[in-house]
């Protein structure tokens, strides 16, 4: 477990005492991290935890730095009007989404407990309040560049820097004069193949503003993210995403928008002549289209069997994400039918195109078990669909029991393999997903 993975070993009152923040580790000192972003696209120079505390830093078996992090914890200096709480729902979505991200293979910070308090909230209505325990390797993020480039503190940023590379990136060397540069495109890197692991699994952020964006190339924030059911670029549920831009198919864009604020964050200490940092920096961030083009284009070729991309096999792509899109179908099961190569589980409306993958797949010449393996790999059987998301949501909310999220999470944990109950989480629900809408829950 995550907790034995960070040599936690604690009673349930410890657990209930350290995770609701009511005793603190031995030697820590609780800070509220500020940052700026630019959210839907505007800049908010005073962000920050409004509602959440950094307790420190802990090593994990393998010796890497986790940093744990409380959420719900109560007000701080950037809490505005609001009152630092976080409600159970929204904590326990977390816990789900998360989870249910890193047994998909999905780079993503950890949820290690949820406390609830017992303490009444009102929010749409009256609600109760929980704490939330996340884990990650940083919580360093495109707006923390962003607060100090803002405020011209290139000290800082330089700090900034050295951290990222240090914490992220040790390969880099810190001395070097092209630091910057490396850390630019290693994180370039980490964000391609972040989105093309959330395109693989259908997964929608719903808010990737550039102070939900990391450095470190995990997923944070799982406010009003949901999960792709019948196939569509433009699927969004976020209720504040009002005209769109977070869209599923429109992710891979944000994030190229988002590391162009990064870049600008790093001009000052690339070059003092902005022109010629400019000039450094531009071909880095150009680079992002084609590194990502490259890395889904094989992600897809891998969910239809193959081990390597070519234009036959964007072409089948391609063609199957049309025939989806025309026919309303689902995202996940679709693939799941080609998984078992049972004609009888494949829709009709794609006996055509099923022809023209399977000569693709003869004359590719590997063999029917490595077709199987890479398939299964790559497209889960189940996933935190919307609807039994929302049902166990209700259910915690309303029973105070976790006895129900407790039974979805062991499905989750295994999405790749068939266990006794995932059967009853791989059902579709087009019709309730047509009017589902997530909120921010803060």
């Amino acid at each position: 477990s995550l907790a034995t993975e960070l040599g936690l070993d604690l009673t349930p009152t410890e657990q209930a005492q350290y995770f609701s923040g009511k005793k603190l580790f031995a030697g820590s000192k609780p800070v509220a991290m500020a940052y700026s972003g630019h959210q839907f696209g505007h800049f908010n120079p005073h962000l920050g935890d409004g509602r959440a505390h950094l307790l420190g830093e802990i090593r994990n078996s393998d010796g890497q730095i986790q940093e744990l992090h409380l959420k719900g914890s109560g007000a701080t200096p950037f809490s505005r009007n609001g009152d630092g709480k976080c409600a159970i729902k929204p904590a326990v979505r977390e816990f789900i989404m998360s989870e249910a991200m890193f047994a998909l293979g999905v780079p993503t910070t950890r949820t290690l407990a949820v406390v609830a308090t017992g303490e009444p909230l009102y929010r749409q209505q009256e609600t109760t309040g929980a704490i939330v325990t996340r884990v990650a390797t940083s919580h360093l993020r495109v707006g923390t560049f962003e607060y100090f480039a803002a405020r011209g503190m290139h000290e800082e940023l330089e700090l900034l820097v050295n951290l990222a590379i240090s914490r992220h990136y040790p390969e880099i060397d810190i001395n070097s004069p092209n630091k910057y540069l490396e850390l630019y495109s290693h994180v370039i890197d980490k964000t391609v193949q972040l989105i093309v692991k959330w395109m693989r699994v259908g997964f929608i952020h719903g808010v990737m503003n550039t102070d939900n964006t990391l450095l470190s190339g995990e997923t944070i924030d799982y406010g009003p993210c949901a999960m792709l059911g019948v196939y569509h670029p433009s699927a969004v549920y976020s209720s504040i995403d009002k005209n769109g831009r977070y869209a599923f198919g429109n992710q891979p864009n944000i994030a190229h928008w988002n590391l162009a604020r990064l870049a600008e964050c790093l001009i000052p200490l690339i070059n003092q002549d902005e022109k010629k940092a400019i000039d450094t920096i531009m071909p880095v961030l150009k680079s992002y289209s084609d590194k990502y083009e490259i890395a889904f284009n094989q992600m897809m070729a891998n969910k239809l069997g193959f081990n390597k991309s070519s234009n036959a096999t964007v072409k089948l792509s391609n063609d199957l994400l049309s025939l989806m899109q025309q026919n309303k179908l689902d995202y996940t099961q679709t693939f799941h039918s080609l998984n078992s190569l049972n004609e009888q589980m494949i829709p009709d409306v794609l006996n055509q195109w099923l022809d023209d993958w399977k000569s693709e797949l003869k004359e590719n010449s590997q063999s029917h078990e490595e077709i199987t393996k890479i398939m299964q790999r790559n497209n889960p059987l189940v996933i935190p669909r919307n609807h039994h998301v929302e049902a166990v949501l209700k259910d915690v909310e309303e029973n105070q029991s976790s006895e129900k999220a407790n039974e979805f999470l062991s499905v989750l944990r295994s999405p790749y393999e068939k266990t006794a109950k995932t059967h009853e989480y791989q059902d579709t629900n087009p019709e309730y997903d047509f009017s589902y809408q997530t909120f921010c829950g803060t």
